[in-house]
């Protein structure tokens, strides 16, 4: 039996890929909790394996403990390591069915843990990188993914739109997130993340994952197109030639990866307007007019050239927005100069008149409002209330007609202003 037991735990460890220290310290702790329930004492267990001897023995570890004290353990709990105990061998055939069923539930209880642990630690480092894996099933819209020993779960949302999925089909995910359940981690991935498409630059070209040409930027429409602005740390290095590789080779194994979806390889330039015109190939652009406040960009693009620079549905000059992170906006040659013409030929639009209101020429000249409507009203000033408004050549008047705009309705009712109120301004 002790030759059973050690074969048992190697190939735990070999099918698990559990340490035999984790699995020894999981028998110890079942047998422990088996020992004390079979005899009802609190007594610790230890586990000594002689590999070479395919021999196992067992101990019982008792606390040495002062005349009238108790020593109270959890369950699975050991001795604690600052007190005095004896210890004496175990014959495990004094072990009762009940005793080693007890022992076998918490070793699979401690094993299946200990796997759940190794899982999630194993994808939480991998989060943001590309594995391969095996299409296992379908359940509704989500599609299962076999990833060697666990399986992962392609949500709908993450799925490229028309994509199919077969049975045992093989392909590279992108791991989006690892979430902790009450069963097993659940491990989320993607096939429409942009990242994938850097990862997936990373595996085919070696210049990139060495960090020779380096992906700036990723913009994605997954299934139709994406745009990849790269850059070269090398001057001998062209980014663009690397990346498509000879005959194209390389930039096609991504795009047979990725079911046929387009891919196109601009050059990255810290100078904006050049950037853009990069950016919104395979369309040529004959200018760009910059409007850095409003962080937007009018493109001028020859005639022939105006419906490839949009694409079809606006996908080119949407994705080169999402690439640079500017607005575009497209005209043609034409539609230019006819704005042009537009602009010169239009006459100038007069200054908009400001007016101010009844109350506040009143709080300047320090009198009452309704003092100040009647005084308006005859000089046939069209106001109503304190609320109207008046112009600021109706307002100087007004000043003018009280000293100035230095006096006051006080000065006026005193005769200090020989003002004549009926005459119109």
């Amino acid at each position: 039996m002790d030759g059973e037991f050690i074969e048992a735990l190697e190939q735990l460890q070999k099918e698990k890929d559990i340490s035999m220290s984790s699995l020894l310290q999981t028998v110890e702790a079942a047998m422990s909790s088996a020992y004390r329930k079979h005899y009802g004492s609190q007594e610790d267990v230890r586990i000594e394996i002689d590999p070479a001897a395919r021999r196992v023995r067992m101990f019982a570890r008792k606390a040495l403990l002062p005349e009238g004290e108790e020593l109270i353990l959890e369950e699975g709990q050991p001795l604690p390591p600052d007190i005095e105990y004896e210890e004496h061998e175990i014959d495990t055939a004094e072990f009762g069915r009940i005793a080693a069923q007890t022992a076998k539930q918490v070793v699979m209880q401690r094993i299946r843990e200990a796997e759940r642990e190794m899982v999630f630690d194993e994808f939480s480092a991998r989060l943001g990188e590309v594995v391969t894996g095996e299409i296992q099933r379908r359940d509704g819209r989500n599609v299962y993914v076999a990833l060697g020993r666990v399986e992962a779960i392609l949500p709908a949302s993450e799925q490229i739109p028309g994509e199919s999925y077969r049975f045992g089909q093989r392909l590279k995910v992108y791991v989006l997130d690892v979430k902790k359940t009450a069963k097993s981690p659940q491990i989320v991935v993607s096939r429409t993340h942009p990242a994938l498409v850097t990862r997936l630059f990373e595996l085919e070209v070696p210049e990139v994952y060495e960090g020779i040409v380096e992906i700036k930027s990723v913009a994605r429409e997954a299934g139709a197109r994406s745009k990849v602005a790269v850059s070269s740390n090398d001057p001998q290095v062209d980014p663009v030639g690397a990346c498509v590789g000879h005959h194209g080779a390389r930039v096609q194994a991504i795009v047979d990866e990725l079911r046929g979806e387009k891919i196109d390889i601009v050059r990255h330039n810290d100078e904006i307007k050049e950037y853009l015109k990069s950016a919104l190939s395979p369309a040529r652009v004959k200018d760009v007019v910059l409007h850095e406040e409003l962080h937007s960009a009018t493109v001028i693009a020859p005639d022939d050239q105006l419906s490839l620079a949009i694409g079809r549905r606006g996908q080119n000059v949407r994705l080169a927005a999402q690439l640079t992170g500017w607005k575009i906006d497209i005209r043609s040659e034409a539609q230019w100069a006819a704005e042009k013409e537009a602009e010169v030929a239009a006459p100038a639009k007069p200054p908009v008149e400001t007016r101010l209101r009844v109350y506040e020429l009143a709080r300047q000249l320090g009198i009452e409002s309704r003092d100040l409507v009647e005084i308006l009203q005859e000089q046939e000033i069209d106001v109503t209330s304190h609320a109207s408004t008046i112009t600021h050549d109706q307002a100087k008047t007004i000043r003018e007609l009280l000293m100035g705009g230095t006096g006051t309705l006080e000065d006026l009712e005193a005769g200090a202003l020989p003002i004549e109120l009926e005459e119109n301004v």
